[in-house]
């Protein structure tokens, strides 16, 4: 019996660390945007600047203590290493939940949320197999030879090591976020048929003796003179649903919000994003105006979406020469929504068609010939 749960332990643990670690090394930009969250809350934004590098270094060594567990390699010195990460994660998670600080943990990216004390239960379930890992260690056997259960290993650790550096370079290799390509953004900023809405109650907050009392309105009536009302509010007593995109809206220099009118009108329509004009990338501005030109010529609408100042957008078109309009969005919408700045989007109404990381921008006569017919 010890043999079976520790063998079966040692699947659940090395399995489920090589799954998390690969969900979040698909996206590690969009990890790093987590652990800024954590900066915040713990007061180190300091660290910010490193936020990518530990957010690489947490998915590379999560996938290379999974493989090196399922092949039983060095197995008191992954074990240490192990038990060491989970117990961090699990003050983290535990930190969140109690504290209700940081909503989602990211432990499985955009593919899978979960809340704070979901989380919390997750690392603790996770802290309770370890331990019995610990106990039954000597019945974990190598699969292979010391030289070869190495090579496995540094195999897992340096191709992790790649695919994030790949996905940063370029986009995520599967796309779990809600902007993904194929999703209709005015479609999916509505509530399906069904769903939950909010559940309110009318209170009404009334004062006696020095001290406020929120009182509904069935008791409102039976008052005397000593309660003197004070405000009247609206109090959620059920969240309701909300749909999958809640935040996205686009407004222009003056404020007007022109999210319906620009989305809604049919045909091919292109989004230049950049969440930050400071932190854009600035090489590729050139080709961005050569390409934004051959949209002019042929009737198809290009404007640039920012979290930046209409100043700070005026004064890059001024910068770069480009006559294409900045419309002005929400940062953490620009940020889900495409994980390079700037990237390229093709909309087709208000459906994704494709997108294009800044390092891949393409050239415009290969997207007239692949997408624009």
């Amino acid at each position: 019996m010890k043999n079976i749960s520790t063998q079966i332990s040692r699947i659940l643990v090395g399995v489920l660390f090589i799954i998390s670690g690969f969900i979040k090394a698909n996206d590690p930009l969009g990890f790093s945007y987590k652990l800024d969250e954590y900066f915040i809350v713990f007061h180190t934004e300091w660290l910010s600047f490193l936020s990518l590098y530990i957010a690489i270094c947490i998915c590379v060594f999560e996938i290379a203590l999974g493989a090196a567990l399922l092949i039983g390699h060095r197995i008191k010195l992954h074990l240490w290493l192990l038990l060491l990460l989970i117990v961090f994660f699990t003050f983290l998670t535990f930190y969140s939940a109690y504290f209700n600080k940081v909503t989602d943990c990211g432990c499985f990216g955009d593919a899978l949320k979960l809340t704070p004390w979901q989380s919390f239960g997750k690392d603790i379930a996770l802290l309770v197999l370890i331990l019995v890992l610990f106990i039954g260690k000597s019945l974990i056997k190598p699969v292979f030879s010391e030289k070869m259960g190495s090579f496995v290993t540094f195999l897992a650790f340096f191709a992790s090591l790649g695919f994030s550096v790949w996905t940063y370079s370029h986009l995520p290799f599967i796309d779990f976020r809600p902007y993904k390509i194929g999703t209709d953004i005015l479609e999916d900023m509505k509530l399906p048929k069904g769903a939950k809405t909010d559940s309110v109650q009318m209170v009404f907050i009334y004062k006696k003796d020095g001290k406020e009392l929120e009182l509904g309105m069935d008791k409102v009536s039976n008052l005397d003179s000593t309660y003197i009302f004070v405000d009247r509010k609206d109090k959620l007593i059920r969240k309701g649903d909300v749909p999958k995109i809640h935040d996205f809206s686009i407004t222009d220099a003056d404020g007007n919000n022109i999210t319906e009118d620009w989305l809604s009108t049919p045909g091919y329509k292109f989004l230049l994003i950049a969440y930050d004009l400071e932190k854009t990338n600035m090489k590729i501005q050139d080709k961005i105006s050569h390409f934004a030109e051959n949209c002019e010529r042929d009737k198809f609408p290009f404007a640039g979406l920012t979290a930046s100042t209409a100043p700070m957008a005026d004064s890059l078109r001024h910068s770069v020469q480009a006559m294409y309009p900045y419309y002005f969005c929400d940062a953490t919408a620009l940020k889900t929504m495409v994980r390079s700045n700037p990237a390229l989007a093709l909309l087709k109404g208000s459906k994704v068609i494709a997108y294009w990381h800044h390092n891949d921008f393409p050239e415009y006569r290969d997207v007239k010939s692949s997408f624009l017919k």
